[in-house]
């Protein structure tokens, strides 16, 4: 492949440009694409470079148990692997089971898929994700989120109803996923020893370190798949750049100005907040660009969007417009958006960091691995060859770390401990992890259910309490599903529900830094002194109240999108509330009950104001301050319960609710008796 100096882009740039140079050694052309994109499905899939090796692949994946396979982004390996197991008649007896990190992964290859094997969407090829099961008894090719193979292990350890689990995106190391890894490696054991129908397990991805991966699951083979289908140029920045919100703006307009209307640009971004603001720039912006640019269309894409919404990415752009997608990490695996042309690498992720020794567990913006970032370039060349723009140096990029740190290894285990403890895993506290945790953060997270009530010891083995065994039904927090549990005590279960999926949803409000002053105004009606929470839920009530009208949500900057996530899963969670035959009711104005359920059931997240002025987080005794965007940023209660903890220049705590100290020692008075400052003599 010929190395230009520089990328097209490079010939007009404007004042505040964003220069790049392109990377001369990564780059190669390993295969090229005979026909285009509107040839029939079966020469599409024979262009596929997977293809050339079906035959070789299916003579090893037939006498194999467990098979370790690497193919780069784009071999095909993902919608081909299942199709050829199934054609040829490999675990037939049974269902063949596609595993991925997220919902619109599986939603889409699901879609795909049906499509090749030209058969309606949930008979032979269907999805399973949280809320949303689309299969049939017919089903034999069943993609789904590692999270749903999770929960019907909880009722079928030994995963019977089928032959073959194929783990893909092993690399992205979630902690469902590692949690898997375990779960399927003892069912296929159990089910030798029990002489039932063999299981056979297929791990796969781009970028995996191959050798952990290996001697994990019993020094598996480690099948290679040569060869991408398209060629990509890795463009990287002259200059660090101290912005990637502006650079990847400016980026976006550049590419635009310059490229064919079909050609769409996919961008890589931390967070919600982060892409709905710069989508409203970008859309701004566009309106005013001259006609020769050509229209634009600007879509989000993360976690919580609600599933119609996410979906709307694969649709096309409408003619003579450019398409772009500005995405989390959602968008690094498994998922080909067509027309994508142009991928720009802010080398950003929001993940979160849990240090036991503190107990903290914090949301922070840090560098993607190295094993992201080719991930991230890996979607310019799906379709045809592509460009990725790394809004980094080349030097960053070498100084990068390789792979992605297991997030078992960096979060809080209490959840976890909670689901391996239903599961009915006989000893948890030594679980056979890929990547082993810190014993301190298994020993924390065991400590924290033991608080919750959630679990005791006996013989140093860790038990369900019959509190346990209900908070488990919930795919919550462990604290958040003590809290919906409590809530029956306080005759506050319907405003609770409220809170909590307020709580599950990212950023159901907006606030335009431009527009302050109004945000302020819009705000002022709802605002309650007794803190986040109830200020939420005024909120959540007048939204049900205009019936989710879109005029009154764009007045009052409320994010229409989420708060129709936040009835479905509100929705979700009566319906576990139901079958445990809790008694659903409202206290109407007694907000004293709802903050005592939620010091009840949040009570390890506490602060206490000191005597200087500084809030002191009563577990861990680490500093911590009231974030500006709460509504109790000028005020000073004693006590705060709050969510989570963001660091960025200091440890702000989000989500705070007002509470009294005596329900705090009514909560846990072993626990508090040490630490609240009232208590001291």
């Amino acid at each position: 492949m010929p190395h230009d100096p520089d990328p097209p882009p490079a010939k007009k740039f404007k004042p505040g440009s964003v220069f790049f140079r392109l990377d001369k050694n990564k780059p190669v052309m390993l295969l090229t694409r005979k026909e285009n994109a509107t040839s029939p499905l079966d020469i599409q899939r024979k262009q596929l470079p997977i293809y050339q090796a079906k035959l070789q692949l299916l003579n090893q994946l037939r006498t194999l148990h467990s098979a370790i396979l690497i193919g780069e982004t784009g071999s095909g390996k993902t919608t081909q692997i299942p199709q050829y197991l199934y054609e040829a008649g490999i675990g037939r007896q049974g269902i063949i089971a596609i595993t991925q990190p997220r919902r619109v992964a599986a939603i889409s290859l699901a879609g795909r898929v049906a499509e090749e094997k030209r058969t309606q969407l949930g008979k032979l090829v269907g999805y399973t994700v949280r809320f949303e099961d689309v299969t049939s008894s017919e089903t034999k090719l069943k993609f789904m989120t590692d999270g749903m193979l999770l929960r019907e292990a909880m009722g079928d350890p030994l995963l019977l109803r089928y032959t073959v689990v194929v783990l893909d995106e092993a690399h992205e190391r979630t902690v469902n996923t590692d949690v898997l890894f375990s779960v399927v490696k003892t069912a296929q054991r159990r089910r030798r020893e029990f002489s039932k129908v063999p299981l056979k397990v297929i791990v796969m991805s781009a970028t995996m370190d191959v050798d952990l991966f290996s001697e994990y699951f019993n020094k598996s083979p480690v099948l290679y798949l040569e060869g991408r289908q398209h060629p990509i140029q890795i463009y990287y920045t002259k200059q660090p750049q101290s912005d990637y919100l502006h650079a990847a703006l400016v980026s976006i307009f550049q590419i635009h100005q310059e490229a064919p209307p079909s050609h769409d640009i996919l961008v890589f971004m931390t967070g919600q907040e982060e892409i709905e603001a710069l989508a409203r720039t970008c859309r701004d912006i566009a309106k005013h660009l001259p006609d020769s640019c050509g229209p634009m269309v600007v879509f989000p894409l993360y976690a919580s969007l609600p599933p119609v919404q996410q979906l709307r990415v694969f649709q096309p752009a409408p003619k003579g417009c450019r398409k772009v997608i500005l995405s989390t990490n959602i968008a690094e695996t498994s998922v080909t958006i067509s027309r994508i042309k142009y991928v720009i690498d802010t080398g950003m992720v929001k993940a979160k960091r849990f240090n036991p020794g503190s107990g903290l567990e914090v949301l922070a913006v840090q560098r993607v691995s190295k094993a992201q970032a080719w991930q991230r370039a890996g979607r310019a060349g799906r379709e045809d060859s592509g460009s990725c723009y790394r809004l980094y140096t080349e030097e960053e990029f070498d100084n990068l770390v390789p792979m992605t740190v297991p997030e078992i290894q960096r979060c809080n285990l209490a959840g976890v401990m909670l689901q391996l403890t239903a599961l009915g895993i006989p000893d948890v506290m030594n679980f056979d992890f890929m990547s082993k945790p810190p014993p301190e953060a298994v020993h924390s997270a065991v400590e924290h259910l033991e608080l919750l009530g959630a679990v005791e010891m006996k013989e140093d083995q860790v038990h369900l309490t019959a509190l346990g065994k209900k908070m488990a039904r919930f795919p919550l927090e462990p604290k958040y599903a003590k809290t919906i549990l409590l809530s029956t005590n306080y005759f506050c279960s319907e405003e609770i529900l409220s809170i909590v999926s307020l709580l599950s949803v990212d950023n159901v409000l907006y606030n335009p830094p431009a527009r302050r002053e109004e945000v302020l105004a819009a705000r002022k009606k709802f605002i309650s002194s007794e803190g986040d929470h109830m200020t939420l839920l005024n909120i959540y009530r007048a939204f049900k109240k205009v019936s989710g009208n879109k005029e009154w949500c764009r007045e009052n900057f409320v994010n229409s999108r989420s708060m129709g996530l936040v009835k479905e899963v509100q929705a979700q969670l009566k319906d576990i509330c139901l079958k445990l035959n809790l008694k659903l009711e409202s206290c109407g104005g007694d907000t004293a009950s709802i903050r005592r359920c939620l010091a009840h059931g949040m009570f390890i997240n506490t602060a206490e104001l000191q005597l200087d002025g500084t809030y002191l987080a009563l577990d861990t005794h680490q500093p911590v301050a009231i974030h500006p965007s709460s509504v109790l940023f000028q005020a000073k209660p004693a006590y705060v319960v709050f969510n989570e903890l963001l660091h960025t220049s200091r440890y702000y705590m989000r989500d705070l609710c007002l509470v009294d100290a005596d329900w705090l020692l009514d909560a846990a008075p072993e626990y508090f008796g040490c630490k609240l400052r009232t208590t001291k003599s």
